[in-house]
């Protein structure tokens, strides 16, 4: 054979052309694996920026908060707190005021457009420590008799609730004259003053605790969202019904479709069992099982794992839900991802009595002072002592006699305004003139003349957290309290033991919020339910 034919080869060695194929059939498989995994990575963080981003466009975001500057932070507290409020509003209508479809009206089971307002009818503060400790969610019983911040609509004292619907209807008329806003943006601007309003007011009734952030949902946001997640799991320690929610719920466990859920989170009345004595905080009870429960169930589903289930409940929260420009969505699923694993205790705050308020409506009427040493304890830091009480006015000592206190009786209760300067004598006060006022004032009030705004904040205090007000009528010094109709005269005051509200009251013990059988906590009861499960509930 000659030197240019063909060479013979062993049997098993392969060509320099086969292996040099082999080699790049070798690097066209990796180069396909490396791509078909960097498509996948690229195609997963594309749908989750494309999320992302659907989301926050299409949700309503506010800059109200910008404008509200925060005073106090809690003691103890650690850098990346974060403290949510969330606002239920109790309308029945869209997030831009428009008229729901009527099946949605059926469904609901609470009327039709014509019903409701703009009333914060849920209101839950969720603290999360920024350590990664348990997290904590308080709930604010709507009817708590509080002093509004900012007196909305010249309302300075009402319900809690009642801030967002007074400030929304002020700022409706002073919007009404102006051109050049359309139907939304109208709303949203009136939206934004209720948030403002609501937001103060329930921050400076909880000692001036900074509200980070809030979330504000309507009734269809609620049930659209329980539509998505349907059935949910609830249970109930007894037979109940109430026409009025569309209750219908039998005793132990269930499992409950959107509509039903509604009724379970509202209810507050039973008109068939009346022993069992429903009041608006066994609904404040109801509404935290029922966010402990659905918790729970999105949990074991791993729900927020799955980004394509995230879509749905993403696509109908945007609707009718609104948020503050500086919430990051992400990093706010990434903690409700950890809070849903029971990392979160929830608290209904005590009342001290159910009454009526001067114009005859039902309010509850709180202990302050205690509200605010309670709340300052549960946001405390488990490590830590528990701190001190910090109110929204210095509590320096008020012993000083040369402090002349003046006492102007306007409740139309004859009597308490000489009864208001005896008291005061035996703390350090030097007595001023008692008179009666020409008019009734519904608002109790310290006004101070120039330089006296220390000694009048903490005189306020002393009185269970009264405002205040500077008042150019009044000579440099001087101090004068006007008695409105919803002065009480603090505990102990009459007699000349001291005060409670002039000391560190102690925390309110907390007591399980589900009891066995019919059974619930006590108004004047601080009631904790714990998450990462199904609670049994009245």
């Amino acid at each position: 054979m000659s030197r240019d034919g063909p060479q013979k080869r062993g049997l098993g060695a392969p060509s320099r052309t086969a292996r040099s194929a082999r080699r790049g059939r070798r690097r066209a498989i990796t180069r396909s694996v490396v791509g078909l995994v960097l498509l996948l990575v690229l195609s997963l963080v594309g749908y989750a920026v494309f999320q992302y981003l659907s989301l926050s466009m299409g949700i309503k975001r506010s800059d109200v908060l910008g404008g509200i500057k925060k005073s106090n932070v809690p003691a103890g507290a650690k850098s990346g707190d974060t403290n949510i409020l969330i606002m239920g509003l109790d309308s029945r209508l869209d997030e831009n005021g428009n008229a729901l479809p009527k099946h949605i009206y059926d469904a609901l089971h609470a009327g039709d457009q014509s019903n409701g307002g703009l009333n914060a009818n849920v209101l839950m503060l969720l603290h999360v420590p920024g350590d990664g400790s348990k997290a904590t969610e308080i709930s604010i019983p709507r009817d708590d008799y509080v002093h509004l911040a900012g007196c909305p609509d010249g309302e300075c004292m009402g319900k809690i609730k009642q801030a967002y619907g007074l400030a929304f209807d002020q700022e409706s008329r002073r919007l009404a004259g102006q051109s050049g806003l359309d139907r939304t943006q109208r709303q949203q601007k009136e939206r934004d003053a209720g948030r403002k309003a609501e937001i103060m007011t329930v921050s400076q009734f909880l000692a001036g605790v900074p509200i980070d952030h809030f979330v504000e949902v309507t009734l269809v946001s609620f049930y659209e969202i329980a539509q998505v997640v349907q059935p949910i799991t609830v249970c109930v320690n007894a037979n109940t019904l109430d026409r009025y929610s569309g209750a219908n719920f039998h005793q132990g466990r269930q499992q409950i479709n959107a509509s039903q859920a509604l009724a379970f989170v509202r209810q507050r009345r039973d008109d068939t069992h009346p022993a069992l004595n429903f009041t608006d905080l066994d609904r404040e009870r109801r509404q935290q099982a029922f966010i402990a429960s659905l918790a729970y169930q999105l949990k074991q589903a791993d729900t927020f794992a799955d980004p394509f289930k995230l879509t749905n409940i993403f696509n109908v929260a945007k609707q009718n839900t609104a948020i503050d420009s500086g919430l990051n969505l992400l990093s706010f699923a990434a903690q409700a991802s950890n809070l849903t694993g029971g990392n979160v205790t929830y608290y209904t705050l005590p009342i001290d009595h159910f009454g009526k308020d001067p114009l005859g409506e039902d309010v509850n009427f709180v202990n302050l002072p205690l509200i605010q040493a309670t709340v300052r304890h549960l946001m405390a830091p488990p490590t830590s002592a528990a701190p001190a009480l910090v109110t929204p006015h210095p509590r320096s000592p008020v012993t000083a006699n040369h402090v002349v206190v003046d006492a102007v009786n306007a409740s139309g209760r004859p009597g308490l305004a000489g009864q208001l300067e005896r008291a005061l004598s035996t703390r350090g006060f030097s007595s001023g003139k008692a008179s009666t006022g020409n008019a009734l004032a519904r608002v109790s009030l310290v006004e101070y003349g120039a330089g006296a705004e220390k000694s009048a904040a903490s005189l306020a205090s002393v009185l269970g957290g009264l405002p205040t007000q500077r008042s150019t009528g009044l000579r440099p010094g001087a101090i004068r309290v006007v008695i409105g109709t919803d002065f009480t005269l603090p505990a102990g005051f009459a007699t000349g033991r001291p005060s409670p509200s002039a000391t560190e009251p102690a925390p309110a013990t907390p007591v399980q919020g589900a009891g066995a059988g019919v059974t619930a906590p006590p108004p004047t009861a601080l009631s904790a339910l714990s998450g990462g499960g199904i609670a049994c509930v009245k």
